[in-house]
Formats: C-alpha cells, structure tokens, sequence
C-alpha cells in the first residue's frame, strides 16, 4: 500500500505541484431531487428484486418498480444521496434510484469530476456533519451545510487513482461480508434446529418467570454525574445512540436494578428486543425477566431473542403510534424446556456459534474490523496528501 500512496504524491508532484485547490461542492456537481412519497407508501410499494431503490432515513429503502413513482423522479447516473435527516450519512449508488423529497443528491456533469471520489470524501467527513445536525432538536443538515462545504480537487487521474485504491478495500470488505452474511444465515438455521425441533416439552413463560417493569424517571431527578448509591439509566434513546448522553439514578428500588446477566425485554418502541450486558435502573420502556430455578437465564435469553420468538413478540404487540408488549400477553408465550442438562449444552454450543459471527474479537468479525480499520487508515492518509 505504501508504493500507492507513493504513486499519488508522484502524481500530485507531476500534476500539481503548486498545491490542490478546495472547491465548494455546490459549484463542482449537479443537484437531483426526491420523490414525494410517506413510509407508509414504501412499505406498500416495496417489492423484492424490483429495479428501483428508493432511499429514506438510516437503512430504510423500498425497491419499487417502474410507473410507481413519477418518471422524473428516478435517477440513473451514479450519484452520491445526501442522507439529511436523523441519521445524517452519505452514500454513493450506480443504479436507477429516487430518495425522499427532503433528502438530495448529487451527480457529476463535470468530466474533470469522479463523483466516487467526492462520495469518498464526504463519508470520511461524516461525524462533521452529524456533529452540524446534533445542534437541532432533530438532526438535520441544509442544503447550504453541503453546497457550501469545499474539499480538495486534484486532477482527474489523482481522484480516478484515490477511488482506485478505496474501491480495492471495499471488494475485501464486500467479500468479507458476504461470508459473515452466510454464517448468521447459517447460525440462525442452526438456532432453529437446535431450540425448537427436538419435541421438547413446551410451557408458558409464566410458569418460568416473573417481570419486573421499570420505571418513567422525571428529567429534573436525571443526574449527568455518577457517584455513590448513582445507577446508571438504561433507556432505549441511549442504547439506540449506544453514546449518547449518559444519566444516574439516586437509590433506585432493587426491583427496577438490571445486571450484566440480566434480560431485559424492550415491550415499547423498539418492541421485543432483547438486550443483555447492560448494568444499571432501567426505563419502564422496559421489563426484566427474572427466570426461576427450573430455567437457565442464558438460556432464556437465547430463546426470547431467537427469530422465531421475536416475530411472535411483534404480533403480540398491541398496536397503535407506539406498539406495546403488555405482561399478560408475554406470560402466555409458551416456549420448549429440555431438562436443564440440555440448557446448559445447548447455550455453549450458541455462545460459540454467536462469538463466531458477532465477536469483533475473534473470526470473520475481527478480521473485517481490521479491514475497515485499515481502509480508514488509508482513506485518511490518501486525502491528507492534498494539500494547497
């Protein structure tokens, strides 16, 4: 990698030796505009394998086919879509799409422009805009935070050998993924096997357990300082921001107190989630499942986040803005009980095949955090070589 980013300063010397300019980005690429269309209408139109992307907030898309949305509004030059509300990304995309008519997006007219390479550039910058967006009570940039923003234009054979060597990483990357992809496909067959068809006994998750629901804290007893007798409060905004702003409760009833090991159910918002490894009081978005000595508690939480409990969950949820799990409705999910013998092997058989595909510290997990490690590693020293 080094002889490359040796072969771009030989470039910059031969092509610019004078420096490169920064140039806004309004004045370098052309504007497309969204589609008007709800989530709800998306998640209508959506259908598998049709040729258009249409891009909302995060990872939210539908595929739709051609007559569902206007003409006009379907975008065929690869582009780089301006993710600008909640949470704030770019992404660059090479196939017919429209996004949201409060997003945009840019394309080159410009020969002396690879829009890959200014897509490149713009993700690199992502935590400067984000960090524009969180000065809104809803993150969002405007049109002028990008237009007005200037990045570094080299001639074109520098930006085509920049996006040559970036694109080299996310093939690793690509193919990286696509093997992990395989495994969690694998590992959930193999979840289903091994929990439910094996003719165990079945019995209501009442006879296995009681929950504990937490509790709604006011803002103004909310404290930002940790200290004596202060637990932390786990609410689903922080876990969802998994960094955001943290807050302590003083002396918190033990009912409502959540250990490392413990299970918590998220039963509104997010319903049905289960989450473990967290320590602290917790939010009445929340409840906690305390197993009785008939069931081990790892292997509960093996079963409550499997596939096959999760979408139950989901249809148990009473509807609404805001779905919401009740206990009752919980209570009568019936799930399969081996004797605990069976619980204890069967939870080190999916602790092992769960390290393997979600462990950053071990397998294909850790060995594409490096790669993408090193391709930030590098995506920073190719742009830094720019210089005026």
């Amino acid at each position: 990698m080094n002889k490359k980013l040796n072969k771009i300063d030989k470039l910059i010397e031969e092509l610019c030796p004078e420096g490169v300019e920064f140039k806004e980005i309004g004045k370098i690429v052309a504007r497309n505009k969204g589609t008007k269309i709800t989530a709800s209408k998306m998640k209508e139109l959506n259908t598998y394998c049709a040729p258009i992307k249409i891009f909302a907030g995060g990872k939210t898309f539908a595929m739709v086919n051609l007559g569902d949305i206007p003409e006009k509004d379907v975008h065929e030059i690869p582009s780089i879509i301006v993710k600008s509300r909640g949470i704030i990304e770019f992404e660059y995309y090479d196939k017919p799409f429209s996004h949201k008519n409060e997003f945009w997006s840019y394309y080159s007219k410009n020969k002396d422009i690879n829009i890959k390479y200014v897509a490149c550039y713009l993700k690199m910058k992502e935590p400067y805009f984000q960090n524009v967006a969180s000065k809104m009570q809803m993150p969002q940039i405007s049109l002028p935070d990008t237009e007005k923003f200037k990045i570094p234009i080299p001639p074109l054979p520098i930006q085509d050998e920049i996006v040559k060597i970036l694109d080299n990483f996310t093939e690793l990357e690509a193919e990286l993924e696509a093997e992990l992809e395989a495994r969690k496909k694998q590992y959930f067959f193999y979840e289903n096997e091994i929990l439910f068809n094996n003719n165990y006994e079945l019995k209501k998750i009442s006879d296995l357990c009681i929950v504990n629901q937490g509790l709604q804290i006011p803002i103004s007893e909310r404290k930002k300082e940790s200290g004596k007798n202060r637990y932390f409060y786990i609410t689903i905004q922080f876990l969802k921001k998994n960094n955001g702003e943290k807050y302590y409760i003083k002396n918190p009833d033990k009912n409502v107190i959540c250990k490392m090991d413990d299970i918590l159910v998220t039963r509104t918002g997010s319903t049905g989630k289960i989450i473990t490894g967290v320590e602290g009081c917790f939010h009445n978005n929340f409840f906690k499942v305390n197993c009785f000595n008939i069931i081990n508690k790892r292997y509960m939480y093996y079963v409550l986040k499997s596939k096959k409990i999760y979408n139950k969950l989901l249809h148990l949820a009473s509807g609404g803005t805001v779905p919401d799990l009740p206990h009752r409705k919980f209570y009568q999910i019936k799930i399969p009980i081996p004797p605990l013998s069976v619980q204890e092997e069967i939870v080190k058989t999916l602790d092992k095949f769960n390290a393997l595909v979600n462990d950053i510290s071990i397998g294909l997990p850790a060995e594409l955090s490096t790669r993408k490690k090193q391709y930030e590693y590098y995506r920073e020293n190719l742009f830094n070589q720019l210089r005026f």
